[in-house]
């Protein structure tokens, strides 16, 4: 049981976590698509400040996107279809990777592919970069299996994450997508496949109609919601999945301050993810490491690894 006693500014917190043997100074984290390579955000914040950052999402070749308009407002958070506009893994590790490889912070490659074999590529041209960690993005349509999205059966989900482990060096964490049944049996599938870690949650299927076009408002039609609506969505799954799998959990979903942060830890996630907040502040994820570490000064609490899956569920 996580113990509360009352605290002042002098408590002294130990802010950092592990997952899968790589050690992050503290448990925040930057999502996928929110935040760049990272050196666009140098000018913003100090970045050696975050545990860590998942970088742009990398795939094969070099990708251009959806057609605009990819990105649609809602009253509490956004839509997105930007369609994975990347340079491609070789361009990355070419010229992107050279300028961020000595920030000092965990650096995180998220990767997606049209097939496993896309994959498994991928991930073996990152097992020898100075890459500390891949993110596998499994919300991506298998081309070879009619379009049918990676994520969303078990028995793909286990097939793909058993293939790629066997090419990659690196620590595999595997994102989760929240448009399924039973998110836990997708997570059972994924850990017993090999995973490390998991993050979730992916982005939540959305529509938005211009009623005066009566078009949608994104050319791809539907996109990916994120923000602080999807944050409830993101808690219960991550509560769901820490009692489902044995692995750590980076939790993501609408994190906008410390607060939020400590509520997906104390769902039994070891770090989190700031993403769509950094749009509207880009000094949002620094401000949610400070926010956590003021909550357990407030509360007495020296090691913010106390928090992880304390919920006491009624």
């Amino acid at each position: 049981m996580l113990a509360v006693i009352e605290g002042n500014d002098k408590t002294v917190v130990d802010m950092k976590v592990n997952i899968a043997g790589v050690e992050f100074k503290n448990p925040v984290i930057t999502a996928s698509g929110t935040f760049g390579f990272g050196k666009e955000f140098s000018q913003y914040i100090d970045i050696s400040k975050l545990g860590g950052i998942t970088l742009k999402g990398l795939t094969l070749a070099p990708r251009e996107g959806n057609k605009p308009p990819r990105i649609a407002e809602t009253p509490a958070g956004i839509l997105n279809s930007v369609g994975l506009q990347n340079p491609g893994i070789e361009d990355f590790l070419k010229d992107e990777l050279p300028a961020i490889k000595n920030l000092d912070t965990v650096l995180i490659a998220n990767i997606s592919g049209n097939t496993i074999e896309d994959y498994c590529s991928i991930a073996e041209k990152l097992s020898d970069s100075d890459i500390d960690m891949i993110e596998m993005n499994i919300s991506c349509p298998n081309v070879k299996s009619g379009g049918i999205v990676f994520g969303t059966q078990p028995e793909t989900v286990n097939k793909i994450t058993g293939e790629v482990k066997k090419h990659c060096k690196k620590p595999l964490i595997v994102k989760l997508s929240p448009n399924v049944t039973d998110i836990t049996e997708i997570a059972r599938a994924a850990e017993a496949g090999g995973a490390d870690a998991l993050s979730l949650i992916n982005t939540i299927l959305g529509m938005k109609i211009d009623i005066h076009t009566k078009r949608p408002v994104l050319a791809n039609n539907v996109g990916g919601l994120s923000g602080p609506a999807v944050k409830p969505v993101a808690v219960r799954m991550v509560w769901q999945v820490a009692n489902a799998v044995k692995v750590p959990l980076i939790g993501m979903g609408g994190i906008m301050t410390g607060e939020d942060a400590v509520e997906f830890m104390l769902a039994g996630a070891t770090a989190v993810a700031v993403g769509t907040g950094m749009f509207k502040d880009p000094e949002m994820s620094v401000k949610v490491v400070n926010g956590i570490e003021k909550y357990l000064k407030d509360k007495g609490i020296n090691d913010v690894k106390e928090l992880i899956g304390a919920v006491i569920p009624n």
